[in-house]
């Protein structure tokens, strides 16, 4: 029990460094200021979000959203290592921390998995199932789209709006597609999302 607790405490200072500072999905700035299963996320340490082209291909086509927005999100999202048991050890000290290779909240995934064919697949399996990860994520920018207003200001393209309701919810990209610039944290979202465009495009290309 000892061993056990010294290991957590290791795990968690670890993630403690890896994380600090770093803004998951859903961690909302203001904007007045400014989901093929594999066992793991990660084979012999590699985190590429590339070797997951094939399930962002199929699960963004069965949601009809672009493959390269949710393949540069998982770039986005790839800034902490996706190990299942250092993702639950870290959520043991952050309850609302994101789980996956999407970084996904849970109240994101239960409204996203509603009347969905994953209904059945409960939050706390995203760790050890990418698949299931990039599936919920992308339905869940397909339900954000569906939520764009008709009428829009402002220079936003609807990725870079869908890339921000990802980060920051629905509420946030509305009134940024209303015109409402975003603040610091988004900002730095969407820069790293713009950064990881050519990126994202080349994982998708076959070969």
């Amino acid at each position: 029990m000892a061993v056990l607790r010294g290991r957590r405490v290791m795990v968690s200072c670890v993630l403690a460094v890896v994380l600090a500072g770093c803004a998951g999905p859903n961690d909302p700035p203001s904007p007045a200021t400014g989901t093929t299963s594999t066992s793991s996320a990660a084979v012999d340490g590699n985190y590429d979000p590339a070797r997951f082209a094939p399930q962002v291909k199929a699960r963004a086509a069965e949601a009809e959203v672009s493959p390269r927005l949710v393949m540069a999100i998982l770039y986005n999202e790839s800034y902490k290592p996706h190990d299942p048991e250092l993702e639950r050890q870290w959520q043991e000290l952050k309850p609302d921390a994101s789980f996956g290779v999407a970084n996904m909240h849970k109240a994101a995934y239960e409204q996203t998995r509603r009347g969905r064919a994953f209904a059945g697949r409960a939050w706390q399996e995203l760790p050890d199932d990418p698949d299931l990860a990039i599936r919920a994520a992308a339905w869940y920018l397909h339900d954000l789209a569906a939520q764009l207003p008709g009428k829009r200001a402002g220079s936003l393209t609807t990725e870079e709006l869908l890339a921000l309701g990802y980060n920051t919810g629905p509420g946030n990209m509305k009134a940024f597609a209303r015109g409402t610039k975003p603040g610091t944290q988004a900002q730095s979202y969407l820069d790293t999302l713009h950064a990881n465009w050519d990126k994202a495009e080349k994982a998708l290309q076959p070969g």
